[in-house]
């Protein structure tokens, strides 16, 4: 690789070079090196063989994988820090109303024995009546809610886990600056942080909407832009044909905290950088934050890629305010997939008009029969394949029986309100429970117990999840590639329950007479183990150990969908999934035959294709007949 020389900006072929594999380290953990003063590469990723599209989206994917992983993990520590302090300020309060009320006696007793002296004097003394004024001196005493509001606020977890793969030297491209699209980062892809964004690359500003490489670290002594992100911060930014044609306002020149201007911009920073790449001919990717439901952030904001723009003119013009702005067209070049935040906009549309939106192609507004609690819509603008409407639809497996006969005594946990650390269900876990306060997975394992009907916890337990079933809007649609495949209309977090793989579960005696008329079944040890990538920070802690509890025997039952079958019978198969099989119990104790729930590996945007890696080669996906 070499670099992008002066000279080179007048042919901007001549500029941009390929980035050769990412090379593996042996050693988990890295040491920061010093990129102070350092001039850095402008260069372009063209031209990938097929071979190096499909490592570099792995790589973007394991990336994700460990910083949402990571996020999760840290909102549980967090969690077990505030209950920490909440029982340190419980006692302190409980100690310091003791104190007050062992002052209070004393105070008390204090007064009777001034009473008592009083009355004694006025015998002895036989004086007039005596005039007592009391005075009681209050204390100004620090309380632990006033203690805890000059309590610095804690950094954010998105902030946290990016700063841990910082310090890992886990993010990535931090040496270089990349010019056009990131390998491996598709348009249409969701953030739901901006810290995310600068751990893959794609925008390495945490605050500012024009990302550059200033003048004082490029090889040409030029700033040139490579990113900026549209959210409505300026007050002069419009968008034009459906958000083809940006017309961008430059940065500077606000109030703080506002979109308001209250003085005139310049030509210099990222303003300077946008005009030196219309100049050479280079575009840049562009970020759209737009406020969506489903967010985790507390401004409700998502970050959508949604592709390359040319910068065709710049102009200094008098903003909405009245001071002077710089203005950026900027126009989306052709050949792209389509924008990313006009699917999220037709996913609220579909939300919103249901059987309205295209009635011609939609088949069915729910496939489940209200056998679910949300609708599972069925779609096809293809061909005339109407199959799913001929299986009847299966909320939950079905169990033989003598399987609950030949599980252990039932047991559950005994808590009133809440399951709390320590209690039964926790312990059955490994001492923790699986999942945050906001149902995310905090981390796979080969076997999750949820508390069930024996246990003396309210629904609304944390530790009941999986089995609430479906609260993301699904549907079964026709694709040209997988044949018939699963989206959701909704936004899915990383970590999120989807729904249960159902069937009818059959013994291998069963399953042997079965498949003599043909093989329609699916074997819950074919699933590869994918689980164990869900939280897996060996990257980040040297003692990382892979999850080895609770544990499960091999896994000897397969699941008849020939006849019932339920909405994720339609999930396609992928070698680098966004979705991943989960075993899980919460009924019964028999460990042999656990529940196959499903995950989100990476966070979904709407309309997005769901995937999993049904533990076979790709060559072989053709036998997996119930998804064509």
């Amino acid at each position: 690789m070499k670099p992008m020389h002066s000279q080179s900006f007048e042919n901007k072929d001549q500029a941009l070079v390929v980035i050769p594999e990412r090379q593996e380290s042996n050693s988990q953990v890295f040491v920061v090196r010093n990129m102070a003063n350092r001039v850095m590469q402008l260069v372009r990723m063209s031209d990938l063989t097929v071979k190096n599209q499909i490592n570099s989206r792995e790589l973007i994917r394991k990336t994700r994988l460990v910083y949402d992983s990571l996020r999760a993990v840290v909102s549980i520590e967090e969690e077990e820090k505030r209950i920490a302090v909440e029982r340190r300020m419980t006692a302190e309060v409980a100690v310091m109303e003791e104190e007050m009320r062992l002052m209070e006696e004393r105070r008390l007793a204090e007064e009777r024995s001034l009473v008592d002296e009083v009355a004694l004097m006025e015998v002895e003394m036989r004086v007039g009546e005596a005039r007592i004024v009391e005075g009681a001196a209050r204390v100004d005493v620090e309380t632990p809610k006033r203690r805890r509001g000059r309590v610095r606020n804690r950094i954010r977890g998105d902030m946290r886990a990016a700063t841990l793969m910082r310090k890992r030297e886990l993010w990535l491209y931090r040496d270089k600056r990349i010019l056009g699209p990131i390998p491996g980062i598709y348009v249409g892809d969701l953030f739901l942080f901006r810290m995310e964004l600068c751990v893959v690359g794609l925008h390495m500003q945490i605050q500012a909407g024009i990302d550059y490489l200033p003048k004082s670290k490029s090889p040409n002594g030029e700033p040139i832009a490579t990113s900026v992100i549209v959210s409505g911060g300026y007050e002069d930014n419009m968008e034009l044909d459906n958000g083809d044609v940006i017309i961008y306002t430059g940065h500077g020149g606000q109030k703080k905290n506002s979109s308001r201007q209250i003085c005139d911009q310049k030509l210099d920073g990222g303003n300077l950088a946008l005009e030196r790449s219309m100049h050479h001919g280079i575009e840049v990717r562009v970020i759209r934050g737009m406020k969506y439901e489903g967010s985790a952030s507390g401004s409700g904001m998502v970050y959508i890629y949604d592709g390359l723009y040319r910068i065709v003119d710049f102009w200094f013009d008098v903003g909405k305010s009245g001071f002077g702005v710089y203005k950026y067209k900027l126009l989306r070049t052709e050949g792209q997939a389509k924008l990313g935040s006009v699917v999220l906009k037709e996913a609220r549309d579909i939300k919103k008009s249901g059987l309205d939106f295209k009635p011609m192609y939609c088949l069915s507004v729910d496939i489940s029969n209200t056998r679910e609690s949300i609708p599972v819509r069925l779609f096809n603008d293809i061909d005339d394949n109407q199959e799913p409407l001929y299986y009847e639809y299966l909320q939950n497996t079905s169990f033989p029986l003598c399987m609950f006969h030949q599980s252990e005594k039932a047991t559950g946990c005994q808590c009133v309100e809440a399951c709390t650390y320590g209690c039964f269900c926790s312990m059955k876990n490994g001492g923790e429970f699986p999942y945050n306060l906001q149902g995310l997975l905090v981390r796979g394992k080969p076997l999750i117990f949820e508390c069930g009907p024996f246990c003396s916890c309210p629904p609304n337990c944390r530790n009941r999840v999986a089995q609430k079933g479906l609260k993301f809007r699904l549907e079964v649609f026709r694709s040209t590639q997988t044949g018939w495949g699963v989206r959701s209309l909704d936004l899915i977090q990383a970590g999120a329950f989807i729904c249960e793989y159902t069937g009818v579960v059959l013994t291998p005696e069963q399953a042997q007479i079965l498949t003599m008329n043909g093989d329609s079944l699916i074997y819950p040890n074919w699933f590869s183990d994918r689980w164990a990538e869900w939280g897996d920070l060996s990257q980040i802690y040297t003692n990382y150990e892979r999850p080895s509890y609770p544990s499960i025997p091999p896994l000897d039952f397969s699941l008849d969908v020939s006849t019932m079958r339920n909405v994720a019978c339609y999930v396609s198969h992928s070698s680098s999934p966004n979705v991943f099989a989960q075993y899980v119990m919460y009924d019964h104790n028999n460990v042999r035959f656990p529940r196959i729930m499903l995950y989100a590996s990476e966070n979904i945007p709407p309309m997005r294709e769901l995937s999993i890696d049904y533990g076979v080669a790709d060559e072989l996906t053709d036998k997996l007949a119930i998804c064509m």
